[in-house]
């Protein structure tokens, strides 16, 4: 800094700590003063480089000074104070709660948590950041001068009228929340009096480091080895162009075990994006790297949070599916039931078996006693924490704690590094005392639920570090001056390396400057200095890819002004060489399959059995023969399917009780009464249903119309929701059979005539391409062959299209009759050609395959021309 009266000795980063170059200096520094080493204090900028500045003055023998970063110092020092009540805690989480608070209390925001909660929401965690922000710049100034810096503050954020008003309100109380926190703990550093102050600068000035050096009343150096990151490496680095995000993960891991394998370790990986760098880890995994991660991973993604958060969504569920993911997330074995996998799977197949989606249909009664326990003992389990009502935190924590322990879940977490960091996060330690914020903070369920799921999003789990790590994945600024002998930075993109920094809430660049708070310049220019020091690793490769996902990617501003700078140096990067193994693969061609499985051929068919049978011979085979199956979700919402089979079953009730026709009003009522009565005895909730209800509410007077006119026409309904079947003789020897959705009796030219109506809820112009070419529409043609013997009568069908949208209309399927002949007779003789041994090759095209279960199993992707 310029106005930082302390000498400033430059030297080179590639040999600060990596040989005598930073030793040998400082200790010229001191001969030339007479200064001992053993009473200097050097201050290091980021922890992670204490072990090698160690390491580097003990091989140079003699006394060393105390190397430490200034919270280092100031912790060995003493504990910091603790917080009062309402103060500053800089725990992310707690702060927020009393954030919230306090922002409640100014009767100008009362109104705005009520009427956009989220928007609060999103004020109170840019108004901790900014307090954070603003405690921690008080912090860098010497304790005499800090009042003076709060009145300058207050000054500049003095709230007034105009635009953006309430923005300066709340900055204008973030500062003074700032200014009531305890005294922050490096204050006694300022009271140090070393035989000298060392500091070395990396990455830009510290202004905790500068103040102390400005209030010594002792000999101070600053080592700047900035000045010098900034000359081109002298070795340049390579640089690799991948194809999209899985390519360059592996090449990362392909590097990054290249290194390993040659012995040159450790190897820093960079973490500039995280989720690519996660997948290179689990890559590094499978081949046993040992692997220090310095960044961690969201604590969120952890199975113990999984396990914990799977047990909370469950309290209150309405829905199966929701208890279930609870249970198969248990590792630990439950109280008094042992492990519960086979337990829970039991469960899932009865809930499966009976059709009970919702919690509430689950009837203990009907249950294996097993499967009984369970249930009863999650019931009770739960229980506590389902009561309605508002709660302090405290209590809905000592609540959960009380869950994990009735689960067995307590002692599990607690053995586990990802739990303890868990149980850590939530106050839910063992021997951990509550807060006072948790005390008084009171929430609903659903708003405890996003409390928990957002500090567990937040938080970081940091695993335990290996004995001899070969892989040290770290930030860019902690890479610097550390003895890594390679240095790997995938993510040096656009978007991950030198790309524009979040502004900071509620006040202007020109603002934060003047409170003390880093500029977006300055940011930038940090993460510009960090990564030129990066540069003049051993070895460095970056690797970018030039897509992501369907975007297009560039090169990080960084990479390309050091290309640039190479250019103007005449040198340019080095090509990178892939370190992955080639095998040359002998081509195996992946063929149409045509299975042959006369034996497993089934004993009856089913119209949707032929109909996959005609579409797609192999799926047939799958589905049929095989009898394969997706497993159902146990899901509470309510699916098409859903509404179509409750549509059915009140259009059967509503002609089975219909004597005679009503007035339109009252076959309105009565129609919407019955389907009222079909969805409590369906189970269908009325917010889950609430769509279709509204639907059927508009459909229910156009359907009285529709019948009215037939009423007119003398159409008179017979039969709804019979089963029917007939047998093909041998060789086919296969028993059709079906249920009608409805047959109505009519007079057609003097004749009688039995109409087939298949109701229908999905696409017109669907269906009438199909029945376009009537040998290509199976299911009214297979249900008229059904029909056949069992009438005197002429046959013709309709698909009756029930949509709520458009008034009722019928799609006939054409000269019915002759296509259900034609339909039996190609029936018979597949049939019969199945069972004399003839393969069943996958034959379907477009929509069949589009949604079809056994395309997997097919391999259509691999065999067919795309």
């Amino acid at each position: 800094m310029s106005d930082l009266d302390t000498p400033v000795i430059d030297t080179l980063p590639a040999a600060a700590l990596d040989g005598p170059g930073l030793v040998a200096q400082v200790r010229a520094w001191m001969a030339r003063g007479g200064i001992e080493a053993r009473g200097c204090v050097l201050l290091m900028p980021f922890a992670q480089q204490l072990g090698a500045a160690r390491a580097a003055w003990a091989q140079a023998g003699g006394w060393m000074p105390e190397i430490e970063t200034t919270q280092t110092l100031a912790q060995r020092l003493g504990p910091p104070p603790g917080a009062q009540e309402g103060q500053i805690s800089f725990d992310v989480h707690l702060d927020r709660l009393a954030a919230a608070r306090i922002l409640r209390s100014q009767a100008r925001l009362q109104a705005w948590g009520r009427t956009d909660p989220r928007a609060f929401d999103d004020a109170v965690a840019g108004f901790v950041r900014l307090s954070h922000g603003l405690a921690r710049a008080a912090a860098a100034i010497e304790p005499s001068g800090r009042e003076a810096h709060w009145r300058q503050a207050r000054a500049l954020l003095a709230a007034g009228d105009g635009p953006g008003l309430t923005e300066r309100q709340i900055a204008a109380i973030a500062v003074e929340w700032a200014a009531a926190a305890a005294p922050p703990h490096t204050d006694a550093l300022f009271a140090l009096r070393p035989a000298a102050w060392i500091a070395v600068r990396v990455g830009g000035s510290d202004p905790l480091t500068d103040a102390l050096l400005r209030a010594a009343n002792v000999p101070a150096v600053v080592i700047d080895t900035d000045a010098a990151a900034l000359r081109l490496p002298s070795r340049t680095p390579a640089v690799a162009l991948c194809e999209g995000f899985e390519d360059e993960a592996q090449c990362t891991a392909a590097q990054v075990l290249a290194h390993v394998q040659r012995g040159e370790l450790p190897v820093a990986l960079v973490a500039q994006d995280r989720l690519l760098v996660r997948r290179v880890h689990a890559l590094l995994a499978r081949q046993s790297v040992a692997v220090l991660d310095e960044t961690g991973w969201k604590l969120s993604t952890t199975r113990a949070a999984a396990q914990l958060m799977g047990l909370l969504r469950a309290v209150g569920a309405s829905s199966a599916d929701a208890t279930l993911d609870a249970l198969k997330s248990l590792t630990a074995p439950w109280p008094g039931l042992g492990p519960v996998a086979a337990l829970t799977q039991s469960l899932e197949a009865t809930c499966r078996r009976q059709g009970w989606r919702r919690t509430s249909q689950i009837d203990a009664e009907r249950l294996h006693p097993g499967e009984a326990r369970l249930w009863a003992a999650l019931s009770a389990a739960l229980a506590p924490l389902a009561e309605p009502g508002r709660r302090p935190l405290r209590d809905w924590c000592e609540a959960l704690q009380g869950l994990l322990g009735a689960a067995g879940l307590a002692d599990a977490l607690a053995d586990d590094a990802a739990g303890a960091q868990v149980l850590a996060a939530l106050w839910l330690s063992e021997g951990r005392g509550w807060p006072a914020q948790a005390g008084q903070t009171s929430m609903t369920l659903e708003q405890f639920r996003q409390w928990v799921d957002g500090v567990l999003e937040e938080s970081s789990f940091v695993p335990p570090a290996p004995p001899q790590p070969a892989v040290v994945i770290t930030p860019l600024a902690h890479a610097t001056l550390r003895p890594f002998a390679a240095l790997v930075l995938p993510g040096a993109d656009e978007r991950h390396l030198g790309a524009g920094v979040d502004p900071l809430p509620f006040i202007s660049d020109a603002q934060a400057v003047a409170l003390g708070l880093p500029s977006a310049a300055s940011r930038r220019e940090r993460e510009a200095l960090s990564f030129a020091h990066a540069m003049h690793a051993a070895q460095v490769t970056l690797l970018r890819r030039h897509v992501d996902g369907s975007e297009p990617l560039s090169a990080s501003p960084l990479v390309e002004r050091l290309s640039l700078a190479l250019q103007k140096a005449s040198r340019a990067f080095e090509p990178w060489a892939d370190p992955r193994p080639s095998q040359a693969v002998e081509p195996q061609p992946v063929f149409m399959p045509a299975p042959s499985a006369a034996a497993l051929l089934p004993d009856r068919l089913s119209a949707s059995a032929c109909e996959a049978l005609r579409a797609c011979p192999y799926r047939f085979h799958a589905l049929h023969m095989l009898k394969l199956r997706e497993p159902g979700e146990l899901d509470e919402e309510v699916e098409k399917r859903d509404y179509g089979n409750w549509l059915h079953a009140v259009l059967q009730a509503f002609h089975e009780t219909r004597a005679e026709p009503g007035t339109p009003a009252d076959e309105t009522a009565r129609l919407l009464h019955l389907g009222r009565t079909m969805q409590d005895r369906a189970g269908l909730a009325d917010e889950d249903f609430l769509p279709y209800g509204a639907s059927f509410e508009q459909l229910a007077p156009r359907y009285i119309a529709w019948l009215h006119e037939r009423d007119a026409q003398g159409i008179a309904w017979a039969e709804g929701e019979q089963a029917h079947e007939i047998d093909l003789p041998a060789p086919a020897a296969v028993t059709l059979h079906g249920r009608i959705d409805r047959a109505d009796r009519r007079r057609d030219e003097g004749a009688d005539v039995l109409e087939l109506i298949d109701y229908k809820t999905g696409s017109e112009s669907a269906l009438r391409q199909q029945v376009r070419q009537p040998l290509e529409d199976t299911q009214l043609a297979f249900y008229a062959a059904l029909m056949r013997p069992h009438t005197d009568a002429g046959l013709q069908a309709v698909y009756l299209l029930l949509d709520a949208g458009h008034e009722i209309r019928q799609v006939p399927h054409p000269e019915v009759e002759a296509s259900a002949q034609a339909l039996v007779e190609g029936l018979s003789d597949e049939l019969a050609r199945i069972r004399a041994g003839a393969g069943l090759p996958a034959l379907g095209e477009g929509r069949v395959c589009d949604f079809c279960e056994a395309r997997g199993l097919c391999r259509k992707d691999q065999w067919s021309a795309r």
